[in-house]
């Protein structure tokens, strides 16, 4: 049986003909996205990692969950997303009064589309197929 469609997008983004199930592939992603939620616990596992952004263009940070903030505890997860953003140039940041849902805004604006390879520290990410 050939590849179901979504193992033939893996195959490309991965630089392969063919990937099975159950095979451990690295892929070459055209997006990351993290909310305000999953943002902070990311970042420090990105910092223990200790190497430089991928690609400051290809990261989305979507505050979305507690926009505007709701307490100091949200507020701040807020701004260690602002001063990481910052530090390290990421280009698509959506700052209060830019931002809406996560899975909505970047298919809106045109930043993902069909038969493109993205992660995201969220349970709804599977909706982008």
């Amino acid at each position: 049986m050939g590849m179901t469609i979504t193992e033939k997008n893996m195959a490309r983004h991965a630089g392969l003909d063919v990937v099975k199930p159950g095979q451990i592939i690295e892929c070459h992603l055209d997006a990351v996205l993290m909310n305000d939620i999953t943002f902070p616990p990311a970042r420090k596992e990105f910092l223990k990692i200790g190497k430089p952004v991928f690609d400051r263009h290809k990261i989305y940070l979507v505050p979305d969950h507690f926009t505007p903030n709701k307490d100091i505890q949200s507020a701040t997860q807020a701004k260690v997303m602002r001063d990481f953003v910052r530090e390290h140039g990421i280009t698509n940041y959506f700052e209060v009064g830019r931002m809406g849902i996560e899975h909505v805004i970047l298919p809106e604006k045109g930043l993902i589309g069909p038969g493109e390879m993205m992660i995201g520290a969220d349970s709804h990410t599977c909706t982008y197929g």
